[in-house]
C-alpha cells in the first residue's frame, strides 16, 4: 500500500509568554511556514483563549497545520500533516522554530497510511492461558498439602 502522508507532531518548550500569546506573530509565523514549505493555504482560523493562549489552524490543499499555545507553560503543540510529495513539513517546523525560539523541541514523525503488507492490517491478538494454569496448579498443590496434614 502506498504511503498517504507525513504527520509531524512537535512540542516546543521554553518559548516566551509574550510570543505564545501574540496572535499576529503566530499568524505571521504560520503563513511564512506555509509559504516556505511549499504548501497552499485554503483557510486560516483561530481562537484566542482567555485569559491567555490561542489555537490556530490553517487548512491546506495538502492537509493542515495547527498550533495550540500555552503561554504560562512556555509550551506550543504543533501539528503538521501533509499528503503531497512537493510540500516540506520539516521546513515548516524550521520556520516556526525561528519565530517561537524554543529552548527545547520534541518531534515525532508518523507515516500515515503505511500499513506495509495486507497481513500487517489485521489486528494482532495474543492469548495466554499460562497464568490461569498456574493458579489451577497452585490451588491443586495447596489442597494436596492440606489433605496430607490431616
Amino acid at each position: 500500500m502506498k504511503l498517504t502522508g507525513k504527520h509531524l507532531l512537535v512540542d516546543m518548550y521554553g518559548c516566551s509568554f509574550k510570543t505564545l500569546d501574540d496572535l499576529a506573530l503566530i499568524k505571521e509565523a504560520m503563513l511564512t511556514a506555509i509559504a516556505d514549505a511549499n504548501m497552499t493555504l485554503l483557510n486560516f482560523s483561530y481562537q484566542k483563549i482567555e485569559p491567555q493562549g490561542l489555537a490556530a489552524c490553517a487548512l491546506l490543499a495538502e492537509s493542515h497545520l495547527s498550533i495550540h499555545t500555552y503561554p504560562t507553560l512556555g509550551y506550543a503543540a504543533i501539528d503538521v500533516y501533509t499528503c503531497s510529495d512537493h510540500s516540506r513539513p520539516d521546513k515548516a517546523i524550521s520556520v516556526l522554530k525561528t519565530f517561537l525560539k524554543p529552548e527545547k523541541v520534541k518531534a515525532t514523525t508518523i507515516k500515515r497510511g503505511d500499513f506495509g503488507s495486507e497481513k500487517d492490517m489485521k489486528p494482532k491478538i495474543k492469548v495466554t492461558i499460562a497464568p490461569l494454569r498456574r493458579v489451577k496448579n497452585t490451588g491443586a498443590k495447596v489442597l494436596k498439602l492440606l489433605s496430607r496434614n490431616r
